[in-house]
């Protein structure tokens, strides 16, 4: 069962900016801005990079509405939906299609260590809920939690269960996921591995190092998608310097550190995260 795509390409998993303690929307309408003109395919809002999980329900409609309304229709929004609470889940999912959201991303239910059944009944109940294509979200990193193959398999027949992000490090994992493709279309969640995902058949990128390079990450999918695969590893690699520095730390302190140089906005995190440490900031320095 062929699902329709929400993007191919490059989707930025963009910062929310912080003032003072509150959302910058001054800042974030000029990321936006600068996003929109890079041409990237597609925008998540409140996302891991996003710190949704600091985010009040308050904070979300008004982030959600401001990114509706400044993207105008111009590439798809996908937003960030997913918490360890299926109810909350669903009502955040429900907020997202209400607000105009092409879609929802929805991270495995973190620190409660659902079972598989849980978690099959947790996100069968978001998608009964919802009429968005949602996308799942593997992130063993930072939920203790590993989508398995069995239960991926028990949500890729799921008429609005369209993609997932997959952001482990295993290439084992990517070639496992590949078999669902025709069901399932698979996303890196990792910059690092954009080229491995397409050769497997992967159809883009939820791109951290995109909210200050997007054309760097661009000329990966790009590449690749007509045809030229050795630009596209060339591309990669060329790369990979700077993903491992933004990644030297927990997302998103060190990319919100490449984003104040840019002139973006303020290095600004809600506790417990802070910005990066000196060693980080002279690598990236070197780098950026």
């Amino acid at each position: 069962m062929k699902k329709n795509l929400i993007f191919t390409g490059v989707a930025t998993a963009l910062v929310t900016p912080f003032s003072d303690g509150e959302i910058d929307f001054s800042a974030l309408g000029n990321i936006i801005d600068f996003q929109i003109s890079s041409g990237v395919d597609a925008l998540v809002i409140a996302g891991t990079t996003g710190e949704a999980s600091t985010l009040s329900e308050d904070e979300r409609i008004r982030l959600f509405k401001f990114a509706k309304e400044r993207v105008g229709g111009k590439l798809p929004l996908i937003f960030g939906t997913g918490t360890n609470d299926t109810k909350t889940a669903i009502k955040y999912t429900h907020l997202a299609e209400r607000l105009g959201a092409d879609g929802a991303l929805v991270v495995t239910p973190y620190y409660n260590k659902g079972t598989e059944s849980g978690i099959i009944n947790h996100y069968k109940s978001i998608a009964n809920n919802t009429d968005l294509p949602i996308i799942l979200y593997n992130v063993p990193a930072r939920t203790g939690v590993t989508l398995s193959i069995s239960v991926i398999e028990a949500l890729c027949d799921v008429d609005n269960i369209v993609a997932i992000k997959e952001a482990s490090d295993s290439t084992d994992r990517l070639t496992a996921l590949s078999v669902f493709s025709d069901r399932l279309t698979l996303y890196s969640g990792n910059d690092s591995q954009i080229y491995p995902t397409l050769a497997l058949g992967g159809k883009g990128v939820i791109s951290v190092l995109s909210n200050a390079d997007p054309c760097e990450v661009l000329k990966i999918t790009r590449a690749y998608f007509t045809g030229r695969s050795d630009e596209s590893l060339a591309a990669q690699k060329a790369i990979l310097p700077k993903i491992q520095s933004i990644f030297a730390e927990t997302n998103p302190s060190p990319i919100k550190y490449v984003m104040k140089k840019r002139g973006f906005c303020r290095d600004e995190m809600r506790l417990p995260l802070t910005p990066p440490t000196k060693e980080t900031r002279d690598r990236i320095d070197r780098l950026f």
